[in-house]
């Protein structure tokens, strides 16, 4: 049950609820410690929600997009635009000035695969994230892919669900390899969705991509634990020059 201002708390089905006067002590609290909103701050949160908005945007137009090879080619010419000139890039400014384009290699077709998720044994992983607290995730499932390994798919704990597939791959912290934390290939939470039916999934590591503690320390991401961590370097997707 959680702790209240006053000490108590009644708990309904899964629901904590105050009573009357621990709600009036907690907006009274509430009020003094809340500041207004600032200009940046309205700003920066928006600009979010635009990158958000431009993220779904662009993975509807993957899956819509027949040939995988065309639509990575649009995935790398709009994610470079993105980072080079949206308000919201997780780029750091001095990385900002001298920005091209992110380092992915050509499309190789060896490296995407529809797979289907098998049962597994339930884990959870909690992940504090720092700017959205403590991210819940169940197991659902594995992947097995042929030449690559197996890899644990997640489903988000949070309300609005989702699908998480990190990987972590051989190459990963070594020079001109892949981010050290790893890379995802799917969040669908936030946007990246490769599509599948029939309970299988399109695992495309073309499309792998970095968290955005790769490029700015202030962040803090969910990283590939052990079940998401093959012994083979991946090449395509994502790799990592900074």
């Amino acid at each position: 049950m959680a702790a209240t201002p006053s000490g108590r708390g009644l708990t309904v089905g899964r629901t904590t609820r105050l009573p009357a006067d621990a709600q009036r002590a907690y907006a009274r609290t509430v009020s003094q410690t809340h500041e207004p909103a600032t200009d940046d701050r309205v700003h920066s949160t928006l600009a979010t929600v635009d990158w958000r908005r431009m993220t779904f945007d662009l993975y509807r137009r993957v899956r819509a997009t027949a040939d995988p090879e065309t639509a990575h080619a649009m995935w790398r010419e709009t994610r470079d635009a993105m980072f080079g000139e949206h308000p919201a890039s997780p780029l750091l400014d001095e990385d900002a000035r001298d920005f091209e384009s992110l380092p992915v290699p050509d499309y190789d077709p060896a490296w995407r695969f529809r797979a289907r998720v098998e049962s597994a044994e339930p884990l959870t992983m909690d992940v504090e994230t720092g700017t959205d607290g403590i991210v819940h995730f169940d197991r659902l499932g594995v992947v097995v892919l042929p030449g690559v390994g197996t890899l644990d798919v997640w489903s988000h704990g949070g309300y609005a669900g989702g699908v998480f597939v990190p990987v972590k791959d051989a190459s990963a912290g070594k020079a001109r390899g892949t981010y050290g934390g790893g890379r995802y290939l799917l969040d669908t939470i936030k946007g990246a969705d490769l599509g599948g039916d029939d309970g299988e999934l399109v695992l495309d590591f073309n499309f792998a991509y970095n968290p955005s503690c790769a490029y700015d320390p202030a962040w803090a991401c969910p990283l590939a634990p052990p079940g998401n961590t093959v012994a083979v370097p991946v090449p395509v997707g994502e790799q990592y020059d900074f």
